[in-house]
């Protein structure tokens, strides 16, 4: 079992694809959810899936298991998503030593941009960059679950 730390942001600028140094074309959606726990697939660039069950509803901390799955059933698990499929792609960004996972959201939900800092550690703000907008954290809506299984928040609508 591993922990997942992890904090939310808008990105408000393009000031990141400079820094970038990888992307990743994820398509993701979920098979089970329910209050503290969902049950997810994530196909990456089209030639590797991972089933992940999450559990606990801490906005900061959570319990994750991640297992990897042929793509084959990953790809015949489609059929019984619920929700929407995510569409988006990561980019690995680092600054000042943290890495940061950018996801550019496609589909319904193209517009919106959301960094992720996963560290257990407490970053000051002043070491955060400056592309970074509002903290996000906690703030379900902006959770993947919500986004395959709730509205289209305002800001990327």
């Amino acid at each position: 079992m591993g922990k997942e730390v992890e904090r939310k942001f808008l990105v408000t600028s393009t000031a990141w694809r400079e820094l970038a140094e990888a992307n990743i074309r994820i398509l993701q959606f979920y098979l089970a959810a329910g209050p503290g726990r969902t049950v997810r697939i994530r196909i990456s660039d089209g030639t590797s899936a991972k089933l992940t069950l999450k559990f606990g509803s801490k906005a900061r901390e959570r319990d994750e298991f991640e297992y990897p799955i042929p793509l084959s059933e990953a790809v015949e698990m489609l059929d019984f998503a619920i929700g929407r499929v995510i569409e988006k792609t990561r980019h690995h960004v680092r600054h000042r030593g943290y890495l940061y996972e950018v996801d550019v959201f496609g589909g319904p939900l193209a517009g919106l941009v959301v960094a992720e800092l996963e560290t257990p550690e407490d970053v000051p703000d002043e070491m955060l960059p400056d592309w970074l907008g509002r903290e996000v954290t906690g703030e379900q809506k902006f959770y993947n679950a919500s986004l395959a299984l709730g509205g289209i928040p305002e800001i990327a609508a």
